[in-house]
């Protein structure tokens, strides 16, 4: 493996484009961590017709992937979500060119988890916990007993993911062996979820019932990001403003969803505005914290 890494510092140290240059082995043969490959080779660069680039690669019977991004979209994998093992490849990967310690400086500075990335990956999870649980209620309901399991069982990794980052932790592939030592009560339900005894709809409602007192509980520090944003100034926003602030851009994240929670929980209000158009019959609603 290292002959096949200084093979790449050969290629990459003349090219005056390149930023970083990181490989990342896989711990264990088929580990989907970097996408059922041995070797990842991770390439930073400002050359703007390389960006998004994936190679797939075979040197000595060693398969390759390489992915090839700019400033932007590693900061989009980071903070908005798009690629979940964006971190462990931070983490584990080893540094074979990194000019000005670029993705030193990242690595160092997210394992010690600044307050500002705390709360979008909190916003972002509950986001999606709320999507989950939702889903999961609407299929009990319909009586859909698997697809009710399937989306409650989403839910509940993202509370595990919710419950580690509250820790301080970076959730990761194994979620469920991180969460048993963080929170023992998650990985019960889990246990309950997917081994019980109980009927499947049995099962489900326990853990719906469980999560419903947890996005009442949590949704206010969860959703701190956008309270604060909204008490930031005393006119109301509308839905376009917060969606395109740069705290919420890169996000991947159903603001439209939470806003209507947290209408509904009485954290915020609306108030109804004559649209651009001027159409008196269609006014727009606009949001504001609540004094």
């Amino acid at each position: 493996m290292e002959h096949i890494k200084q093979h790449f510092i050969d290629r990459y140290s003349a090219d005056t484009g390149l930023i970083s240059l990181a490989a990342i082995e896989n711990p264990v043969r088929y580990n989907p961590m970097i996408d059922g490959h041995d070797l990842l080779l991770l390439i930073v660069t400002e050359e703007p017709s390389r960006i998004g680039q994936t190679e797939h690669l075979r040197i000595d019977g060693v398969r390759v992937l390489v992915r090839t991004v700019d400033h932007e979209m590693l900061r989009r994998w980071i903070y908005g979500g798009e690629n979940r093992s964006i971190i462990q490849w931070l983490e584990r990967g080893q540094l074979l060119i990194d000019r000005d310690d670029y993705l030193l400086n990242i690595r160092n500075n997210l394992m010690q988890f600044p307050d500002l990335w705390r709360e979008q990956r909190l916003f972002v999870e509950f986001a999606a916990y709320i999507r989950t649980y939702l889903q999961a209620k609407q299929d009990i309901q319909d009586h859909n007993l698997l697809d009710a399991y399937t989306s409650i069982l989403a839910g509940l990794h993202y509370w595990a993911h919710i419950a580690l980052i509250e820790e301080g932790q970076h959730p990761e592939l194994t979620v469920w062996q991180q969460i048993r030592r963080v929170h023992p009560g998650i990985y019960k339900l889990y246990e309950e979820l997917t081994t019980s005894a109980e009927t499947l709809e049995q099962r489900v409602q326990l853990v719906l019932l469980a999560c419903e007192f947890t996005v009442m509980s949590k949704m206010k520090s969860c959703c701190s990001l956008i309270l604060r944003t909204l008490a930031s100034r005393e006119e109301p926003w509308s839905i376009m403003e917060l969606q395109q602030h740069p705290i919420f851009l890169d996000l991947h994240v159903d603001l439209s969803l939470v806003l209507q929670k947290l209408v509904n929980r009485s954290y915020i209000r609306e108030v109804a505005y004559l649209s651009e158009s001027g159409d008196q019959e269609a006014l727009e609603l606009r949001y504001t914290i609540v004094s």
